[in-house]
């Protein structure tokens, strides 16, 4: 038998365009004499459709959807994600469903048992889940259809707080009594450039365990925050990877299993695709594919933002470059009394090496006018960052005028680092319709700017070496109130993705004082994330919708 995995990009509730796909895809199948072609999990929606899920005319049109490519699928099987209503008068409306069309109808429906339902996942609140489990017998094969985490039945996670076990039930136990002969995984799993190993070896392990090969099929693409790598792949029974699609885009491969079935009796010479881009490539495609998404889907085209000069908005600017085209890009440099000379010279490099247009406009003048407004009210107290922020609220009043005007969307260009410590002025330099390094600590930042310069330097190697400044003060430098990034980022990791208390990440480099004033740093500046805008995630635990932190509230 010989199977198609079509790894495609999904846009949530744009039924015309992924029925489009979907149907290309099974003609191309069968181009190329394919049996049978599996998507992703819930591909004729888009995921994750959330409380669209709620509307009726959102369901019924997933539902007709599926009846009209079944309509093509003839001399040809597809496995296709979709939602199923739940026709029992207990339990959730809906199933998170794998249709099984062949003969131009719909043959079988297998419905997802084991329902995430942590970070950005929250499926349980949609979803009935399935206890009854059977496989799919077709051109002589036994197939056992799963559905992302059914096939998770230890989760690996670094956090000790966190269960492996994370579910009372496992699919595969109930299938493997049915002596299936292949098993099939639909999914869609996010990006984060911490889980693409243990998504292998969840995979390896459970094709070695069950001793039956694997077609695992992801999705591509953005959809706001959550990012697809794809990657889907075939795993024989030894856990050995015998074909790997590409990561970050499109992709379509026909294989034979029977090939996939014969153990060769060397070690099987393979070329791991994935394994050969570092952390920081990883992050860098991901970075750009969510850009480029975020635009497209949303039917926006071009983007502006502040260029400093400093290193977060030069990586943001390369960035959305790579993603929309420099044409499509716009900066403004708005120095202040405060800005370095170099500052502004590396910023005018970068725009120039970009080919972006750029316009200066010196903010001395604004912020004299309103300090000389407010004199009045503030006459006799000191300067603190009250005046610091009136110059990063004059830039994003500025930046948000130049966007409206010209229908740009206002790029954010705050990193992790920065946001989880409060190091920001709302309603000035968090403005924006998008964070691109929101999920980026800063000594990736740093990563990515070595990154970008591989080969050729992009960025000013000054932007990269110089001390890190806000420069909204004399001589001001981020290490007059936060410790060095190695050491504020370890601590952050530690704190909010392993989720460990200020006595386990203390230690002899890093005082428990320290970490203590980190952490309430963090707990203090809530409500500024809440108002933040959408972050691309593109670790385990970013701000936003992953993590939920009561605003009002003593921890």
């Amino acid at each position: 038998m010989k199977i198609a995995i079509a790894q495609n990009n999904y846009h949530i509730g744009n039924f015309k365009e992924n029925i489009k796909k979907i149907k290309e895809s099974i003609i191309k199948a069968k181009n190329g004499n394919a049996d049978l072609v599996v998507f992703s999990e819930l591909s004729v929606s888009g995921y994750p459709p959330q409380d669209l899920l709620e509307q009726q005319y959102f369901v019924s049109k997933c539902e007709n959807s599926i009846l009209e490519i079944a309509k093509i699928c003839n001399g040809i099987a597809a496995v296709i994600g979709n939602i199923k209503t739940n026709q029992f008068p207990r339990g959730k409306k809906l199933y998170n469903s794998a249709y099984f069309l062949y003969d131009g109808e719909v043959q079988e429906i297998h419905h997802k048992g084991l329902l995430p339902t942590y970070d950005i996942f929250d499926e349980d609140r949609y979803f009935e889940a399935n206890n009854i489990f059977s496989i799919i017998e077709f051109k002589g094969e036994k197939i056992a259809l799963t559905i992302c985490e059914d096939l998770w039945e230890i989760r690996p996670t670094d956090d000790n707080f966190q269960q492996k076990f994370l579910y009372k039930n496992a699919p595969m136990q109930h299938l493997i009594l049915q002596n299936p002969t292949l098993i099939i995984n639909i999914a869609a799993s996010p990006f984060s450039y911490r889980h693409s190993k243990s998504r292998k070896k969840v995979l390896k392990k459970n094709a070695e365990k069950y001793r039956i090969p694997i077609f695992y099929v992801n999705q591509t693409g953005a959809n706001t925050e959550i990012i697809f790598d794809g990657g889907s792949m075939v795993i024989n029974k030894k856990g050995r990877i015998i074909e790997e699609l590409k990561y970050f885009e499109e992709d379509f491969k026909i294989i034979d299993l029977e090939r996939v079935k014969k153990i060769p009796n060397k070690e099987y010479m393979y070329k791991d695709v994935e394994k050969y881009s570092s952390y920081i490539e990883k992050i860098y495609n991901a970075l750009i594919m969510g850009t480029k998404d975020y635009f497209t889907k949303s039917n926006f085209t071009k983007a502006n933002l502040g260029l400093s000069g400093g290193i977060d908005s030069a990586v943001t600017l390369v960035i959305a470059v790579r993603a929309l085209g420099n044409e499509n890009v716009k900066v403004m440099l708005m120095p202040s009394k405060y800005s370095s000379e170099h500052s502004i010279k590396d910023a005018i490099e970068l725009a120039e090496k970009l080919s972006v247009k750029y316009e200066i406009i010196n903010i001395e003048n604004i912020v004299n006018s309103i300090e000389k407004t407010m004199q009045p009210i503030f006459n006799g107290l000191p300067e603190d960052t009250t005046e610091e922020n009136i110059q990063a609220r004059t830039r994003g009043l500025l930046l948000m005028a130049f966007a409206n005007k010209f229908s740009h969307i206002l790029l954010n260009t705050s990193n992790k680092s920065e946001s989880a410590v409060g190091y920001g002025t709302l309603y000035g330099d968090m403005n924006g319709g998008l964070s691109i390094l929101g999920d980026v600590y800063k000594k990736d930042v740093f990563e990515l700017a070595k990154f970008i310069n591989k080969g050729e330097i992009i960025i000013p190697i000054n932007t990269i070496e110089k001390s890190p400044s806000a420069e909204l003060k004399e001589n001001q430098k981020d290490s007059d109130s936060l410790p060095d990034y190695d050491i504020l980022d370890e601590i952050l990791y530690e704190y909010i993705e392993l989720k460990k208390a200020p006595e386990e990440i203390a230690n002899e480099k890093v005082s428990l004082k320290l970490v203590k004033d980190i952490i309430t740093k963090v707990n203090q500046n809530e409500y500024k994330r809440y108002q933040a805008p959408p972050i691309l995630r593109i670790s385990s635990k970013a701000f936003g919708v992953g993590r939920r932190i009561p605003l009002v509230a003593v921890y």
